[in-house]
């Protein structure tokens, strides 16, 4: 085997281009949200799932949460497996499909969301203050869009 470099040469370079620059906004804006989630106690998932229950009504199937959010079996296991352990969410069999799970959101969920929430939605608008209104929009359509040619 040589040390040498390899010159690989992509297929679509501006495929790659763009992969590269999804890929170091999505680390970047991640990094910058979960750190103040990190400080009171939650992974930018598991406020992510609070979130969702919050708008839902405070109660959702297993099932649905993981499809909304995007996340793998294992990953909303550990995720549940924290969030429960706090006292944010309480986890429990359906009594019509003992197979199904189904999540509720504690007071003390509720209490996180609803003091965490408006100071999190304002970072978010900071970071995606660089856009207007319309690229925000195509941006999301453009996620939305990766996301179905992906599955």
């Amino acid at each position: 085997m040589s040390d040498e470099p390899t010159a690989l040469r992509p297929i679509d370079p501006l495929a790659h281009r763009a992969l590269e620059a999804l890929v170091r906004a999505e680390a970047t804006l991640t990094r910058r949200l979960a750190a103040d989630l990190d400080r009171i106690g939650v992974s930018a998932t598991g406020f992510a799932m609070l979130v969702l229950l919050t708008s839902a009504g405070g109660q959702l199937e297993l099932r649905a949460i993981r499809r909304r959010i995007g996340a793998s079996k294992a990953t909303a296991t550990e995720v549940l497996d924290t969030l429960e352990s706090r006292g944010f969410v309480v986890r429990s069999r359906l009594e019509s499909d003992r197979r199904a799970v189904s999540v509720a959101l504690t007071p003390g969920g509720k209490n996180l969301v609803t003091h965490a929430f408006p100071a999190h939605a304002e970072r978010v608008r900071e970071a995606f203050g660089g856009l207007d209104e319309d690229e925000k929009r195509q941006l999301a359509e453009i996620c939305r869009k990766l996301d179905r040619a992906a599955a």
